[in-house]
C-alpha cells in the first residue's frame, strides 16, 4: 500500500459473502478512475470471506476485522478508516459499473456544494443477470421531501459523499467511549435513509444524481429486505427519530411517505409471491394518502392489481399475466 493519500474510498461491508465478494471487488478494482482505495471491513464473517478477499493480492485493498455490528456498524468503521476526500459504498454482493466511481468524483468536483451524489441502479439476479428492471431516480432539484418519499438514492450501494458532508453528521452516542458513527448502529435496516435524511435536515449539503445505470443492485430471495414486517417496523422508528429532529417536516409529508413505503413492501410481497401481505401493505399504502399515490397512477394501479390478483388466485396467475404484459410489449 503507498503512503500517497487516494482521492476516493470505496468502503465494503462484509458478512459471510464469499459467494460474492470476489465479483464485487472486481468491479470496483476495474474502476476507470484509478486514484482509490478500497476498505474491506469483515464483519465477524465465519465463512471464507476473508481468504477470498486476501487471496486477491491487491495492495489497494486493505481489510478491517470486526465483531459482528451490522450493516450501519461496518461502514462506520470503514468511513473511520478512509483515507480519500470522497467516500463511496457498495455492498458486498453488488457491482459498479467501470466508470462510476469517475462519474461521481467529476460530479463532486464540478459542483462543491452537492454533499452526496448518487446514480440510478440496474437490477441483477443471484446470477448477476440483468432483471430487466432498473431504478431511474430523481436527479436534480432533490428536496428532503424527496428523500423521505421515494428515497432517490435508491440503495446502499449508489452513494459517494464528501468527507465533508459525513463529517458534518458525525454523532457519538453517550455511551461509545471512543468510535464516532456516521450511519445510526441501532437500525439494523433503514439505515440508508436515516443518514441521508440527516444530511438534509441539518446541514447545508446538496444531494443530487448523476445519468446512468451505474450501480449494479442484486436482488436475492430471502435476503435482507425479505422481513416485511420487520423492515416495516425499522422504518417506522427511522420516522420516529426523524419526528425528534425535525416534528413540523415528519408531519407534513409522513402520510405520502409512508404510502410509498407500503406500496414499496407490497411490491416486495408480490415478488415473493405472498399474496396475502401484499394485500394488506396494498391497502395500508391507500390508507396513508391516496392523494400521494395517484401521483404515480401506473405504478399504483399495477401494484393494486397484481396484489389482489395474488390474494385470489395464486402466483401462477401473476405468471400468466406478466407473459401477456410481455407479449403485448413486443
Amino acid at each position: 500500500m503507498s503512503n500517497r493519500t487516494p482521492s476516493a474510498t470505496i468502503v465494503v461491508p462484509a458478512y459471510n459473502v464469499a459467494e460474492t465478494i470476489g465479483e464485487t471487488l472486481q468491479s470496483l478494482l476495474a474502476q476507470t478512475f484509478t486514484d482509490f482505495e478500497i476498505v474491506v471491513v469483515d464483519d465477524g464473517s465465519h465463512d471464507r470471506t476473508l481468504a477470498v478477499v486476501r487471496a486477491m493480492g491487491d495492495p489497494r485493498i486493505r481489510v478491517i476485522q470486526q465483531p459482528n455490528r451490522g450493516l450501519a456498524g461496518a461502514r462506520n468503521t470503514g468511513i473511520n478508516a478512509a483515507r480519500g476526500a470522497y467516500i463511496g459504498f457498495c455492498d458486498s454482493d453488488d457491482l459498479w459499473r467501470s466508470t462510476k466511481l469517475a462519474a461521481h468524483v467529476a460530479h463532486l468536483e464540478a459542483n462543491p456544494q452537492v454533499g452526496l451524489s448518487y446514480s440510478g441502479s440496474e437490477l441483477i439476479d443471484a446470477a448477476s443477470r440483468p432483471m430487466g428492471l432498473a431504478q431511474r431516480p430523481r436527479l436534480r432539484g432533490v428536496t428532503a421531501a424527496h428523500v423521505f418519499q421515494r428515497n432517490p438514492v435508491g440503495n446502499g450501494s449508489a452513494a459517494v459523499l464528501r468527507r465533508a458532508a459525513l463529517n458534518a453528521i458525525a454523532f457519538r452516542p453517550a455511551y461509545e467511549e471512543s468510535r464516532d458513527w456516521w450511519f445510526d448502529e441501532r437500525f439494523r435496516q433503514s439505515e440508508d435513509i436515516e443518514c441521508w435524511m440527516r444530511l438534509m435536515l441539518t446541514t447545508d449539503w446538496e444531494v443530487e444524481g448523476v445519468p446512468g445505470l451505474l450501480t449494479r443492485y442484486r436482488v436475492v430471495p430471502g435476503g435482507l429486505s425479505a422481513g416485511i414486517a420487520r423492515q416495516y417496523q425499522t422504518w417506522e422508528a427511522v420516522v420516529a427519530k426523524l419526528s425528534r429532529l425535525a416534528p413540523g417536516f415528519v408531519a407534513a409529508h409522513a402520510p405520502a411517505a409512508r404510502a410509498f413505503q407500503h406500496r414499496y413492501l407490497a411490491r416486495r410481497a408480490i415478488s415473493s409471491g405472498d399474496g396475502a401481505e401484499a394485500l394488506r401493505r396494498t391497502r395500508a399504502a391507500w390508507a396513508a394518502s391516496p392523494r400521494a399515490l395517484l401521483r404515480e397512477p401506473v405504478k399504483t394501479a399495477t401494484t393494486t392489481l397484481a396484489a389482489g390478483v395474488l390474494a385470489a388466485l395464486g402466483p401462477n396467475a401473476i405468471a400468466r399475466l406478466a407473459r401477456v404484459a410481455g407479449r403485448r410489449a413486443t
